[in-house]
């Protein structure tokens, strides 16, 4: 319906009738399904509604004091109210070169890291600074939410590549090969995984890193979730693993899982320095620096004390093989017990197609819609990561809440 400004004749708007109000690249752009999910919670749990929700990816941890009291002390500091470098605090940039090499096994100088507003700015630039129109991104599905939305405002085509629960959610060097094309410039790399959990092995990243140095990919690497992993598993980078791939990986990470500091928007990317300097030039028009109170008291959180971040870990363990075995004594789930990160991701095909309190869903998203009518338990449906047939359930929330929503489960399907 078009919009006339005057009476008596067509308006400038009449003439161009064609033309979205926004653009076709915005239009495009679906809502993060992880967020929805959990605001639809979050505004049922405040009209009343007893919701458990295991929507959101974040810590239900406070940050730690120390970082905490960095950050106030920041406050105070007027050298803090001011503008600082685009592409980070010097200080925080060498911590982040420092924490690299300890962790993924890289040496980088400062100037090959610029601090961006949390992971999800990363990748975004990640994609921006790669891809040309057409280029093609090999996406291992399931995928986090923001991956393919990034590499289509890159103009870029994501390629999904889909290892189900019984591969443990992780793709083969076959399968990558079968999807591989001439227009194939990038891999998406992503251990531990979100949504799933999955983290590949040393032997596995190896294969993948070496398959894709010899058709000269680059890599975007997201390592956000590296510090959380357990029975002794480590992620490794695909960086360490192929040393060779150095100058095509750009890794990306951050602060908020790890340090559970989700709020104050902390991230960064890694890589070669051509592929930093176009980032950086990007994020001076698009952001400038990161809100420099936030930048100290990451730089607190990388070179303080690690106590914390370990009791964490070990709190994510606990409630990690809790949900993993109370789900699998429900028939018709299947969950893979996951090595990383704070996710699981059952496999519900068994509970599709069979009425459950009148309803029969046939569709991942439509159990999700009845678990949370039903059930009061918010749940992400696959159709946001991928394939129908599955629910990602974050477990970063209390123990009693978590045990309590799995016994709503098993009541509804019981």
């Amino acid at each position: 319906m078009s919009l006339s400004l005057c009476e008596g004749g067509p308006s400038k708007l009449d003439q161009v009738t064609e033309r979205s109000r926004i653009s076709h690249r915005i239009a495009a752009i679906s809502e993060s399904a992880t967020l929805k999910v959990d605001a639809k919670a979050k505004a049922l749990k405040a009209a009343g509604r007893p919701v458990i929700s295991y929507a959101a990816g974040e810590p239900d941890f406070a940050t730690p004091d120390f970082i905490v009291e960095a950050a106030v002390e920041a406050a105070r500091d007027p050298k803090n109210h001011r503008y600082t470098p685009a592409a980070g605090l010097p200080e925080l940039r060498e911590a982040i070169a420092a924490k690299t090499l300890r962790d993924s096994g890289l040496e980088v100088s400062a100037s090959q890291v610029i601090v961006t507003n949390g992971g999800k700015q990363a990748v975004y630039q990640a994609f921006q600074t790669l891809l040309d129109p057409g280029d093609e991104v090999i996406v291992p599905t399931p995928f986090w939410t923001t991956y393919p939305e990034a590499i289509a405002l890159a103009d870029g085509v994501p390629v999904e590549v889909f290892a189900g629960s019984d591969q443990g959610y992780l793709v083969t060097v076959e399968q990558l090969e079968a999807a591989r094309t001439d227009r194939t410039k990038v891999l998406l790399f992503v251990s531990p995984s979100n949504p799933t959990g999955a983290v590949y092995s040393p032997s596995q990243t190896k294969a993948i890193g070496e398959w894709a140095d010899a058709h000269g990919l680059w890599v975007i690497t997201d390592e956000i979730y590296q510090n959380l992993t357990y029975d002794g598993v480590r992620a490794i980078s695909i960086v360490e693993a192929v040393p060779a791939l150095a100058d095509r990986t750009i890794l990306v990470n951050g602060v908020a899982k790890t340090y559970a500091m989700t709020g104050w928007r902390v991230g960064w990317m890694v890589g070669p320095a051509d592929a930093i300097k176009g980032a950086a030039n990007l994020q001076s028009h698009l952001s400038s620096n990161v809100a420099n109170v936030s930048q100290r008291a990451a730089l607190a959180a990388l070179t303080g004390p690690q106590t914390a971040v370990e009791e964490m870990r070990q709190a994510f363990d606990r409630r990690r093989k809790h949900i993993v075995a109370a789900l699998n004594e429900i028939t018709g789930i299947q969950t893979p017990t996951p090595e990383g990160a704070f996710y699981v991701y059952p496999d519900v095909t068994g509970l599709l197609n069979r009425p459950w309190g009148g309803v029969t869903p046939t569709t991942s998203l439509e159990l999700a819609d009845l678990i949370l009518e039903q059930a009061d338990v918010a749940v992400v449906p696959g159709e946001a990561f991928g394939p129908s047939g599955f629910v990602r359930m974050s477990y970063a929330l209390g123990d009693d809440a978590l045990a309590e929503g799995v016994a709503r489960l098993a009541k509804l399907f019981g």
